[in-house]
This record gives C-alpha cells, sequence and structure tokens, in this order.
C-alpha cells in the first residue's frame, strides 16, 4: 500500500473528511488530496504525523529482502520458450515419480 492510500484509509477509519484531517494537522486539504490521489507523495515524517492524527500508529520496521525469488525468476527469463518448457516438465515429472 503507497503512502496515499494509508493516509486515505487511517483517515476513513478515524471518520474523518479530508477538511476535518486538514485542520487537526494544520496543513490544506487540497495538499491531503493530493497524496491521497497519487499526485504527490508525502514524506515519512508527513505520513507518520497525519497517520498518528487518525488515531493510529503506523510502525515501521526493517526487514531483509527475499531476493532468492527473483534470482531464480531472472534466470528462467535468460532461457528460452523452449527450455523453460522443457524444465517445466522435466519437474512435473519427477514431481509425479516422487508421489508414486
Amino acid at each position: 500500500m503507497r503512502g496515499g492510500q494509508l493516509i486515505r484509509e487511517a483517515r476513513l477509519r478515524a471518520g474523518l473528511t479530508q477538511a476535518d484531517l486538514a485542520d487537526k494537522t494544520g496543513r490544506e486539504r487540497s495538499v491531503i488530496a493530493r497524496w491521497e490521489q497519487g499526485a504527490v507523495s508525502p514524506s515519512v515524517d508527513n505520513l507518520l504525523a497525519i497517520v498518528e492524527a487518525c488515531g493510529y500508529d503506523l510502525p515501521l520496521v526493517l526487514i531483509p529482502r527475499d531476493t532468492s525469488q527473483h534470482e531464480t525468476l531472472e534466470k528462467m527469463r535468460m532461457l528460452s520458450p523452449e527450455r523453460r518448457l522443457e524444465r517445466f516438465f522435466a519437474k512435473r515429472r519427477a514431481e509425479d515419480a516422487a508421489r508414486g
């Protein structure tokens, strides 16, 4: 979910209009609207402040990115369509053999 979507979701859950949220946070309603529409992205500080003004917390946690699937997809993309099909059917045969 993008920042503007988070702002809109928090605002709607809090039962606030864009004007209400603007009044609560000291920002222009048009700024709130542009964030929600995705025309402009809010900074992380603004995003946290807006969500907090709606009565919610938005914990940010850094987690390691799993790129293993991305690497596998990149390798597969480098194969010809014929080779991809060969690998697909070989995998299916191996799975069928393992099931008995």
